[in-house]
């Protein structure tokens, strides 16, 4: 990652049967060595999930590109056999749990707007601005 480009930042929804909260939870309490070691070879990090009362179900994992690590973990015939597993876990779900996963829109992130404000504040201030000429006497 450079200093120009920042990750890409990204938010799902599942639904986990309720009855088998336990069971999903165990499954996760360790995930398979093999599997972490995909995730983090399609380029996933920062990778979490949060469970709420009722058993919805929030991740979330930062990358460089959603749409190889996609595509890496879709061709991943660890995956294949994790998602396989884990598909029964959840509710209202058609095709792979990791493919098929509820997208949620960011509209607020702190980073970026610091970013954006400290941005718009130093274009307000120009080098010729008198506040920078401050203790620069001739």
């Amino acid at each position: 990652m450079t200093a120009e480009t920042a990750p890409t930042r990204v938010c799902f929804q599942l639904q986990v049967r309720p009855e088998l909260l336990d069971e999903y939870i165990a499954r996760h309490s360790p995930v398979w060595p093999e599997m972490l070691a995909e995730i983090e070879a399609a380029g996933r990090r920062n990778y979490s999930l949060f469970l709420a009362e009722g058993g919805r179900l929030i991740g979330y994992y930062e990358t460089d590109d959603d749409a190889a690590a996609q595509a890496y973990l879709a061709a991943s015939e660890i995956a294949a056999r994790w998602e396989a597993e884990m598909a029964g876990f959840f509710v209202g779900l058609d095709g792979r749990p990791d493919q098929v996963a509820t997208p949620l829109t960011e509209i607020f992130n702190l980073h970026d707007q610091l970013a954006a404000a400290r941005g718009a504040a130093s274009e307000r201030t120009s080098p010729t601005d008198p506040a920078h000429q401050e203790g620069n006497a001739s």
